[in-house]
C-alpha cells in the first residue's frame, strides 16, 4: 500500500489516470469487484479508494493489479484494515494536493466544511454515503465522491469515477456507472 507521500511535480508533461472508488463492501455487499472495475484498475496510473474495505482480500487484489494505490480506512472497516491503512492520506500527483478520507459528515455544508478542516488540499476524495459528489467549494476545494461499484443503495446505478491529472490541472471527470448484476 502506498503511504501516499510520493510526488510528481507539475510540467512533467505525462498525464496520470486516476480510478476512484469507495465503499465496496466485499464480500457483504456483492462477492467480487465488477470485471469492468478491475479492467479500469490495470489501465489507471494510480487507484483511489476512500474506505470501507470490509476485507483484506480487496485491498490485497489491488495492491497486485494497480499500479500504484493509496487508500484510507472507513467506518466498516475492522482492527485489520485500520492497522494497513490510514484514517486520512495525502498525496501529490501531476501538480495537485489530493487528500482521501472516507467520511465528511452531511451534504449540508460539506464544501465549507471540508475547506476549514482540509486548506492544504486541492481536491479531496470522499466516500461513506454512496451517493456520488462533484463539487467545487468557494475557496477552490474539489470535492469527489466515486459512490460504490458494488452497493447503489438508494442509487440508480453502481459507480466508480475515473479521471486525468496533468501539470494542475484535473481533467475528464467522468463516473462511470456499472451495469446491474
Amino acid at each position: 500500500m502506498d503511504d501516499g507521500t510520493r510526488a510528481t511535480p507539475p510540467g512533467t508533461g505525462r498525464a496520470a489516470r486516476l480510478l476512484l472508488m469507495s465503499d465496496t463492501h466485499l464480500p457483504r455487499r456483492a462477492k467480487r469487484l465488477p470485471d469492468e472495475l478491475l479492467r479500469a484498475v490495470e489501465r489507471a496510473d494510480l487507484v483511489v479508494h476512500a474506505g470501507d474495505w470490509v476485507d483484506e482480500a480487496t485491498v490485497d487484489l489491488l495492491e497486485h493489479r494497480a499500479r500504484r494505490l493509496v487508500g484510507v480506512y472507513g467506518n466498516n472497516d475492522g482492527p485489520e484494515l485500520r492497522a494497513r491503512l490510514p484514517e486520512i492520506a495525502r498525496f501529490s500527483q501531476g501538480g495537485l494536493r489530493f487528500g482521501v478520507v472516507h467520511e465528511t459528515g452531511t451534504a449540508r455544508g460539506r464544501e465549507e466544511r471540508c475547506t476549514a478542516r482540509y486548506p492544504d488540499l486541492d481536491i479531496l476524495i470522499f466516500g461513506h454515503s454512496h451517493i456520488p459528489w462533484d463539487t467545487q467549494a468557494p475557496g477552490g476545494l474539489r470535492l469527489l465522491n466515486p459512490g460504490s461499484p458494488t452497493d447503489r443503495r438508494r442509487q440508480p446505478h453502481c459507480t466508480y469515477m475515473t479521471c486525468t491529472v496533468a501539470d494542475g490541472t484535473l481533467t475528464d471527470v467522468v463516473l462511470h456507472r456499472l451495469p446491474q448484476r
